[in-house]
Protein backbone atom coordinates (compact mmCIF):
# COMPACT_ATOMS: atom_id res chain seq x y z
CA UNK A 1 0.00 0.00 0.00
CA UNK A 2 1.15 3.40 -1.12
CA UNK A 3 1.91 6.79 1.22
CA UNK A 4 -1.64 8.17 0.01
CA UNK A 5 -3.28 4.87 0.00
CA UNK A 6 -2.14 4.15 3.87
CA UNK A 7 -3.93 7.29 4.82
CA UNK A 8 -6.83 7.28 3.29
CA UNK A 9 -7.33 3.60 4.34
CA UNK A 10 -9.19 4.46 8.04
CA UNK A 11 -11.43 7.24 6.08
CA UNK A 12 -12.35 4.52 3.52
CA UNK A 13 -13.06 2.11 6.36
CA UNK A 14 -15.39 4.62 8.42
CA UNK A 15 -17.17 5.79 5.46
CA UNK A 16 -17.80 2.20 4.19
CA UNK A 17 -18.86 0.94 7.78
CA UNK A 18 -21.39 4.61 8.38
CA UNK A 19 -22.84 3.20 4.84
CA UNK A 20 -23.13 -0.46 6.28
CA UNK A 21 -24.73 0.64 9.46
CA UNK A 22 -27.52 2.57 7.69
CA UNK A 23 -27.60 -0.66 5.42
CA UNK A 24 -28.14 -2.80 7.76
CA UNK A 25 -30.76 -0.94 10.05
CA UNK A 26 -32.26 -0.03 6.93
CA UNK A 27 -32.51 -4.10 5.90
CA UNK A 28 -33.66 -4.60 9.27
CA UNK A 29 -36.90 -2.68 9.12
CA UNK A 30 -37.57 -4.73 5.79
CA UNK A 31 -35.96 -2.64 2.79
CA UNK A 32 -34.46 -4.96 0.34
CA UNK A 33 -30.65 -5.50 1.03
CA UNK A 34 -29.19 -5.35 -2.48
CA UNK A 35 -31.99 -2.78 -3.83
CA UNK A 36 -30.47 0.30 -4.55
CA UNK A 37 -32.53 2.90 -2.84
CA UNK A 38 -31.70 1.25 0.35
CA UNK A 39 -27.82 1.74 -0.49
CA UNK A 40 -28.67 5.12 -1.83
CA UNK A 41 -30.35 6.12 1.38
CA UNK A 42 -27.51 4.68 2.91
CA UNK A 43 -25.14 7.48 1.28
CA UNK A 44 -27.43 9.99 2.75
CA UNK A 45 -27.22 9.00 5.80
CA UNK A 46 -23.52 8.89 5.85
CA UNK A 47 -23.70 12.93 4.36
CA UNK A 48 -26.23 13.08 7.88
CA UNK A 49 -23.60 11.96 9.99
CA UNK A 50 -20.61 14.05 8.96
CA UNK A 51 -22.72 17.16 8.17
CA UNK A 52 -24.17 17.05 11.61
CA UNK A 53 -20.55 16.06 13.63
CA UNK A 54 -19.21 19.47 11.82
CA UNK A 55 -22.22 21.84 12.62
CA UNK A 56 -20.07 23.12 15.27
CA UNK A 57 -17.38 23.55 12.99
CA UNK A 58 -19.45 25.02 10.03
CA UNK A 59 -20.93 27.40 13.31
CA UNK A 60 -17.49 28.16 13.68
CA UNK A 61 -16.73 29.20 10.20
CA UNK A 62 -19.78 31.37 9.78
CA UNK A 63 -18.18 33.76 12.69
CA UNK A 64 -15.04 33.80 11.19
CA UNK A 65 -16.30 34.88 7.97
CA UNK A 66 -18.44 37.81 9.84
CA UNK A 67 -15.40 38.93 11.92
CA UNK A 68 -13.63 38.27 8.76
CA UNK A 69 -15.67 41.07 7.52
CA UNK A 70 -15.62 43.41 10.16
CA UNK A 71 -11.84 44.02 10.05
CA UNK A 72 -12.29 44.89 6.32
CA UNK A 73 -12.46 48.85 6.87
CA UNK A 74 -8.99 48.67 8.99
CA UNK A 75 -7.93 46.30 6.42
CA UNK A 76 -8.55 49.02 3.67
CA UNK A 77 -7.05 51.38 5.70
CA UNK A 78 -3.86 49.17 6.14
CA UNK A 79 -3.24 48.63 2.58
CA UNK A 80 -4.00 52.58 2.08
CA UNK A 81 -0.65 52.96 3.95
CA UNK A 82 1.60 50.83 2.33
CA UNK A 83 -0.10 51.64 -0.86
CA UNK A 84 2.85 51.86 -3.42
CA UNK A 85 5.64 50.76 -1.10
CA UNK A 86 7.29 47.82 -2.73
CA UNK A 87 10.59 47.44 -0.64
CA UNK A 88 11.09 44.27 1.57
CA UNK A 89 10.83 46.18 4.78
CA UNK A 90 7.31 47.60 4.19
CA UNK A 91 6.39 44.48 2.91
CA UNK A 92 7.37 42.72 5.63
CA UNK A 93 5.38 45.05 8.25
CA UNK A 94 2.50 45.05 6.11
CA UNK A 95 1.88 41.20 6.28
CA UNK A 96 2.81 41.70 10.37
CA UNK A 97 0.58 44.54 11.11
CA UNK A 98 -1.81 42.37 8.32
CA UNK A 99 -1.70 39.29 11.07
CA UNK A 100 -2.23 41.46 13.95
CA UNK A 101 -5.32 42.32 12.58
CA UNK A 102 -6.65 38.86 11.73
CA UNK A 103 -5.05 38.14 15.51
CA UNK A 104 -7.30 41.18 17.15
CA UNK A 105 -10.48 39.78 15.36
CA UNK A 106 -9.69 36.08 16.06
CA UNK A 107 -10.21 35.01 12.10
CA UNK A 108 -7.78 34.44 9.13
CA UNK A 109 -8.05 34.14 5.22
CA UNK A 110 -8.52 30.67 5.53
CA UNK A 111 -11.31 29.90 7.88
CA UNK A 112 -13.86 29.93 5.25
CA UNK A 113 -12.84 26.62 3.77
CA UNK A 114 -12.26 24.63 7.48
CA UNK A 115 -15.76 22.88 6.41
CA UNK A 116 -14.43 21.58 2.96
CA UNK A 117 -11.40 20.70 4.33
CA UNK A 118 -12.56 18.57 6.76
CA UNK A 119 -14.58 16.81 4.50
CA UNK A 120 -12.25 16.42 1.70
CA UNK A 121 -10.67 13.22 2.98
CA UNK A 122 -14.16 11.76 3.49
CA UNK A 123 -15.23 12.76 0.07
CA UNK A 124 -12.24 10.66 -1.84
CA UNK A 125 -12.59 7.60 0.36
CA UNK A 126 -16.37 7.61 -0.55
CA UNK A 127 -15.10 8.13 -3.94
CA UNK A 128 -12.43 5.37 -3.84
CA UNK A 129 -14.28 2.86 -2.57
CA UNK A 130 -17.08 3.26 -4.84
CA UNK A 131 -14.57 3.33 -7.63
CA UNK A 132 -13.15 0.13 -6.65
CA UNK A 133 -16.76 -1.54 -5.93
CA UNK A 134 -16.58 -2.80 -9.73
CA UNK A 135 -13.04 -4.41 -9.55
CA UNK A 136 -13.66 -6.10 -5.77
CA UNK A 137 -17.28 -7.83 -6.97
CA UNK A 138 -15.11 -9.31 -9.84
CA UNK A 139 -12.83 -10.92 -7.55
CA UNK A 140 -15.26 -11.73 -4.46
CA UNK A 141 -13.47 -9.08 -2.45
CA UNK A 142 -14.66 -6.49 0.42
CA UNK A 143 -14.18 -3.24 0.58
CA UNK A 144 -13.53 -1.66 3.85
CA UNK A 145 -16.22 -2.38 6.23
CA UNK A 146 -18.35 -3.82 3.38
CA UNK A 147 -18.02 -7.81 3.34
CA UNK A 148 -17.45 -9.32 -0.38
CA UNK A 149 -21.65 -9.83 -0.60
CA UNK A 150 -22.58 -6.33 0.16
CA UNK A 151 -20.17 -5.14 -2.47
CA UNK A 152 -21.71 -7.38 -5.17
CA UNK A 153 -25.03 -6.36 -3.74
CA UNK A 154 -23.85 -2.45 -4.61
CA UNK A 155 -22.74 -3.21 -7.65
CA UNK A 156 -25.29 -4.76 -8.69
CA UNK A 157 -27.62 -1.88 -7.43
CA UNK A 158 -29.68 0.68 -9.06
CA UNK A 159 -31.66 3.27 -9.42
CA UNK A 160 -34.17 4.66 -11.94
CA UNK A 161 -32.32 2.34 -14.05
CA UNK A 162 -28.60 3.63 -13.77
CA UNK A 163 -26.07 1.41 -11.36
CA UNK A 164 -24.97 3.86 -8.32
CA UNK A 165 -21.20 2.63 -9.44
CA UNK A 166 -21.58 4.19 -12.78
CA UNK A 167 -20.50 7.56 -13.99
CA UNK A 168 -20.81 9.85 -16.93
CA UNK A 169 -17.10 8.54 -18.06
CA UNK A 170 -16.81 4.94 -17.29
CA UNK A 171 -20.24 4.55 -18.19
CA UNK A 172 -22.15 0.63 -16.79
CA UNK A 173 -25.67 -0.44 -17.30
CA UNK A 174 -28.47 1.64 -18.88
CA UNK A 175 -25.92 4.67 -20.71
CA UNK A 176 -29.60 6.19 -21.29
CA UNK A 177 -29.94 6.38 -17.58
CA UNK A 178 -26.61 6.59 -16.62
CA UNK A 179 -26.55 10.40 -18.81
CA UNK A 180 -29.90 11.57 -17.55
CA UNK A 181 -29.85 10.78 -13.83
CA UNK A 182 -26.08 11.75 -13.81
CA UNK A 183 -27.19 14.92 -15.56
CA UNK A 184 -29.70 16.19 -13.21
CA UNK A 185 -27.45 15.81 -10.15
CA UNK A 186 -24.54 17.30 -11.53
CA UNK A 187 -27.09 20.29 -12.90
CA UNK A 188 -28.57 20.09 -8.60
CA UNK A 189 -25.39 19.84 -6.84
CA UNK A 190 -24.12 22.89 -8.95
CA UNK A 191 -26.91 25.00 -8.60
CA UNK A 192 -27.30 24.36 -4.99
CA UNK A 193 -23.50 25.46 -4.52
CA UNK A 194 -24.51 29.03 -6.44
CA UNK A 195 -27.16 29.80 -4.18
CA UNK A 196 -25.76 29.16 -1.15
CA UNK A 197 -22.57 31.02 -2.14
CA UNK A 198 -24.57 33.83 -3.55
CA UNK A 199 -26.39 34.13 -0.67
CA UNK A 200 -23.62 33.78 1.88
CA UNK A 201 -22.30 37.24 -0.07
CA UNK A 202 -25.28 38.62 0.06
CA UNK A 203 -25.95 37.93 4.06
CA UNK A 204 -22.39 39.31 4.55
CA UNK A 205 -22.69 42.75 2.38
CA UNK A 206 -26.21 43.27 4.52
CA UNK A 207 -25.05 42.09 8.12
CA UNK A 208 -22.19 44.39 7.83
CA UNK A 209 -23.83 47.53 6.20
CA UNK A 210 -21.21 47.55 3.13
CA UNK A 211 -20.75 50.80 1.36
CA UNK A 212 -20.16 50.35 -2.58
CA UNK A 213 -16.55 51.36 -1.76
CA UNK A 214 -16.40 48.78 0.75
CA UNK A 215 -17.63 46.11 -1.22
CA UNK A 216 -14.62 46.89 -3.88
CA UNK A 217 -12.09 44.98 -0.82
CA UNK A 218 -10.47 41.63 -1.85
CA UNK A 219 -12.92 40.27 1.06
CA UNK A 220 -15.89 40.72 -1.20
CA UNK A 221 -13.58 40.05 -4.76
CA UNK A 222 -12.78 36.70 -3.11
CA UNK A 223 -16.43 35.56 -2.80
CA UNK A 224 -17.40 36.92 -6.39
CA UNK A 225 -14.73 34.35 -7.51
CA UNK A 226 -16.30 31.46 -5.38
CA UNK A 227 -19.65 32.25 -6.60
CA UNK A 228 -18.65 31.55 -9.86
CA UNK A 229 -15.73 28.90 -9.20
CA UNK A 230 -17.12 26.47 -6.83
CA UNK A 231 -20.21 25.76 -9.52
CA UNK A 232 -17.82 25.04 -12.28
CA UNK A 233 -15.46 23.07 -10.17
CA UNK A 234 -18.55 20.88 -8.71
CA UNK A 235 -19.55 20.78 -12.40
CA UNK A 236 -16.67 19.56 -14.07
CA UNK A 237 -15.80 17.18 -11.60
CA UNK A 238 -19.25 15.57 -11.33
CA UNK A 239 -18.50 13.73 -14.87
CA UNK A 240 -15.85 11.32 -13.27
CA UNK A 241 -17.79 10.91 -10.21
CA UNK A 242 -19.72 7.55 -9.68
CA UNK A 243 -23.83 8.25 -9.25
CA UNK A 244 -23.27 7.89 -5.62
CA UNK A 245 -20.86 10.05 -5.22
CA UNK A 246 -23.37 12.81 -7.05
CA UNK A 247 -25.87 11.25 -4.61
CA UNK A 248 -23.33 12.64 -1.30
CA UNK A 249 -22.29 15.40 -3.32
CA UNK A 250 -26.22 16.71 -4.42
CA UNK A 251 -27.17 16.17 -0.73
CA UNK A 252 -24.29 17.69 1.26
CA UNK A 253 -24.94 20.79 -1.10
CA UNK A 254 -28.46 21.15 -0.24
CA UNK A 255 -27.45 20.40 3.57
CA UNK A 256 -25.44 23.28 3.40
CA UNK A 257 -28.05 25.45 1.70
CA UNK A 258 -30.33 24.37 4.36
CA UNK A 259 -27.95 25.83 7.08
CA UNK A 260 -27.95 29.16 5.20
CA UNK A 261 -32.03 29.79 6.05
CA UNK A 262 -31.40 28.41 9.93
CA UNK A 263 -28.07 30.98 10.52
CA UNK A 264 -28.99 34.01 11.23
CA UNK A 265 -25.72 36.17 10.39
CA UNK A 266 -27.12 39.21 11.64
CA UNK A 267 -27.08 37.41 15.42
CA UNK A 268 -22.88 36.59 14.92
CA UNK A 269 -21.21 37.94 17.62
CA UNK A 270 -18.17 40.71 16.53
Amino acid sequence: MDFLGTIMAPFKWLVSAIMVGFHDGLSAIGMPAASGWTWTLSIIGLVLVIRAALIPVYLKQVNAQHRMGLLQPDLKKLQDKYRGKTDPLSRQAMAQEQMALYKKHGTNPFSACLPLLIQTPFFFALFQVLSGISTAAGQNQGVGAMSPEQVRQFDESTIFGAPLSASLLHGGGDQTAVWILSIMMILAMTAAQFITQRLIMQRQITALNMSEEAMANPFIRQQKVLLYILPVVFGVGGIVFPIGVLIYWTTTNFWTLGQQYVIRWDRMGP
